[in-house]
């Protein structure tokens, strides 16, 4: 049986560079937001309902037109609620339907909103990739040409880290101080000594600090 770990972080967090570190161990990953974009393009009943809620205009010739969603959920907490729960929960049974055809004995879900999504509950262990606030404004703001009143904007709609590793089974820590390749040796050798029990590291939420 595949054991599933669900990495999260806030955006700028690294936890995309944590998935590409695991995958060298041979675990295959499932990333929710390239999912969920595959999902809105393909899927006849989200774009029905989507239409529905934003619109005909939400779709154009070639897809979604994610900008004008954007502009309007960003703006309006009762439309993001709605949208996340037309999407999310296909998102969750085709990742549930991927780990059936798993072989490796571990997989992993990469979700930036692993816990405000629900996503946490379709996982056996929860790890969060931590950076300081401010770090992660400056990387995310290299990486993507944005202001900062826009990277601002998105981090306002996660949760702080400081919130997901309170419900982390582990923490990474990306902050540029600690190296990151030993502590990921660090969880994948607990989870290959102790694949049917609960891992040593998993006990102690602070064995990285």
């Amino acid at each position: 049986m595949t054991t599933t770990i669900g990495i999260t972080g806030g955006i700028g967090s690294g936890k995309s560079l944590v998935v590409s570190l695991l995958k060298t161990y041979n675990m295959p990953s499932f990333v929710a937001d390239e999912e969920s974009k595959r999902l809105t393009a393909t899927l006849p009943e989200i774009r029905e309902r989507l239409t529905a809620l934003l619109g005909e205009e939400i779709y154009e010739a070639n897809g979604l037109n994610r900008r004008r969603m954007a502009s309007l959920i960003f703006h309006d907490p009762s439309l993001l609620t709605q949208v996340h729960a037309i999407i999310h929960p296909e998102v969750a049974r085709h990742f549930q339907q991927w780990v059936l055809l798993q072989s490796a004995p571990c997989a992993v879900l990469e979700s930036a909103i692993l816990f405000e999504s629900g996503f946490d509950r379709y996982v056996d262990w929860r790890v969060t990739v931590y950076a300081p606030r401010a770090l992660r404004l400056q990387r995310v703001m290299a990486r993507d040409g944005l202001t900062e009143t826009d990277v601002l904007r998105r981090m306002k709609h996660q949760w702080t880290d400081e919130v997901k590793k309170t419900k982390s089974d582990y923490v990474v820590f990306n902050d540029g101080k600690q190296a990151l390749i030993p502590q990921i040796e660090k969880l994948v050798k607990s989870l290959s000594e102790k694949q049917t029990g609960v891992p040593d590291i998993f006990l102690d939420r602070n064995v990285s600090d």
